[in-house]
């Protein structure tokens, strides 16, 4: 029987390192994320937003990672950016491992409410399952930016507060905190555009105050370096979904380019698969400091 979620999150801490969450939009990530996870013999987190939801399938997906479990893989499923309680009641009850109820765009008060409900929610429905919130914003959309979308930087002003993270988890009782750190999602398409640069130090101040394990989304972009130190720093799970979304479609246009006569879909598919595999193979290796 593998361990739980929970009890990965917390040998990640004790070891300094970060379970990696991935993004997926279909079976071709699905079996990339997967590969990787049983190449490298780690857990791992598939992460399905709110639209990748529903176009794979709640119930579908979830039926998928079951499988792997019974079968000994360490691969756990997440309900990524849940805008609403009626969307995070649909994941608690299909059993869904853990789910981020997203209110960072709303007031302190409102997402202080909404979050509280959803944990009350889980806890009653379904108490072993992690929830996770988010203070600060940090952009919405995992696409290749011209510029700092409105509202997320890494100026000191809209990163998250000690005082706010610190009674925000102690008011909703959250399993997991996810905190604006000057980390954004997308990438930038200029690299000169530095917003992608992480305050360690308020990682660790809010990695303190606030006593629950952190995430960092928005990972596409961020070099390794940052990374190896905001894990020391505290954060114990990383997102990634940009950077396997460019994978799978500069795999397509390779594969089409490389033989424009192929009409096999499990042919000219395999590229993209394999180019998102190489990825989070390339993470999970850093994050785990292999």
């Amino acid at each position: 029987m593998i361990k739980s979620l929970r009890e990965y999150i917390k040998e990640a801490e004790e070891k300094k390192v970060a379970i990696g969450h991935f993004n997926i939009s279909d079976s071709l990530g699905f079996w990339a994320v997967v590969n990787a996870s049983k190449k490298l013999n780690l857990p791992v987190i598939i992460g399905v937003s709110e639209g990748e939801r529903d176009f794979i399938g709640v119930k579908q997906i979830k039926a998928l990672v079951d499988t792997l479990k019974a079968d000994g893989l360490p691969v756990f499923l997440n309900a990524d950016h849940t805008y609403s309680v009626e969307k995070i009641k649909e994941v608690v009850d299909a059993g869904f491992d853990a789910a981020i109820i997203d209110g960072a765009e709303l007031s302190f008060e409102e997402n202080l409410k909404m979050t509280k409900e959803s944990v009350a929610y889980k806890n009653s429905t379904n108490p072993e399952m992690i929830i996770e919130a988010e203070l600060g914003f940090i952009g919405k959309s995992s696409k290749i930016w011209d510029e700092v979308p409105t509202g997320a930087a890494s100026s000191d002003a809209v990163l998250t507060k000690k005082e706010e993270a610190s009674e925000f988890v102690k008011e909703t009782g959250v399993d997991l905190f996810a905190p604006a750190v000057g980390n954004i999602h997308g990438m930038a398409k200029n690299l000169k555009v530095n917003f992608e640069k992480l305050n360690i130090e308020r990682i660790r101040v809010l990695r303190e105050a606030t006593g629950v394990p952190l995430v960092l989304h928005g990972g596409s972009g961020i070099t390794d370096e940052e990374f190896k130190l905001a894990i020391g720093a505290g954060i114990s799970i990383i997102h990634i979904n940009t950077e396997i979304r460019l994978a799978y479609k500069q795999g397509l246009q390779r594969s089409f380019s490389d033989s424009p006569d192929e009409i096999a879909p499990y042919k000219f598919l395999k590229p993209a698969r394999d180019g998102m595999q190489a990825v989070v193979e390339k993470r999970l290796a850093l994050f785990n400091n292999l």
